[in-house]
């Protein structure tokens, strides 16, 4: 039996501004008011686990322990089948630079494997999305997402974020990069684990 959400504040922890407004308008129904990491100070904890459940668990566990107040996290990222499943949690690493994240230099580098490799298209792969509500008490409820697709090149849409330009959703002939952004939230990997996490613990 899920464990129900009754409070009426969430933390939602996460630094990044736009995975924040989209998790509160998703929640706005319900009378949820969302407060981020940010505006709570919290530093972000180290991610070491080995898989989106694990590192989505040390972010909420983290932020739940350090506020008394109930947190969701999220854990998310891309997994090409040529490539072993990489870069899956690593997924954003691989756009790191001195400078900031570059998404291009991280598509760039995923063809430039799958061309090294000989890997014969279709390039399945899938993005993923790991949703973990997290209480003060330790209790957690895990609720995990996904989207089937392919790789394709070269990129294409200006839309989104991340490796949108080079993810063909499964049904569609256009990217998550040339999509709109209310079509994708409506059937991406997040929306797959929120439809989950809004049926177990606010229905």
């Amino acid at each position: 039996m899920t464990r129900k959400f009754n409070g009426d504040r969430l933390l939602v922890a996460t630094h990044n501004k736009g995975k924040l407004e989209e998790i509160a308008d998703l929640l706005a129904p319900f009378g949820v008011t969302v407060v981020g990491a940010a505006e709570m100070n919290l530093p972000e904890p180290v991610e070491d686990g080995t898989s989106f459940v694990e590192n989505a668990r040390i972010k909420a566990h983290a932020a739940a322990k350090a506020t008394g107040l109930p947190a969701l996290s999220d854990d998310s990222g891309i997994e090409i089948d040529a490539l072993d499943k990489a870069p899956g949690i690593y997924t954003a690493d691989w756009a790191e630079t001195d400078s900031g994240r570059d998404f291009v230099m991280a598509m760039t580098r995923a063809h430039d494997e799958l061309l090294e490799r000989g890997a014969p298209e279709p390039w399945t792969a899938r993005f993923c999305c790991t949703l973990v509500l997290a209480w003060p008490d330790g209790h957690d409820e895990v609720f995990p997402g996904v989207m089937e697709g392919k790789v394709v090149w070269p990129m294409r849409g200006d839309q989104g974020h991340g490796y949108d330009p080079v993810f063909q959703p499964e049904g569609y002939d256009i990217t998550f990069g040339e999509m709109d952004r209310w079509e994708k939230n409506k059937i991406s990997h997040r929306a797959d684990a929120f439809a989950k996490f809004v049926k177990g613990c606010f229905d």
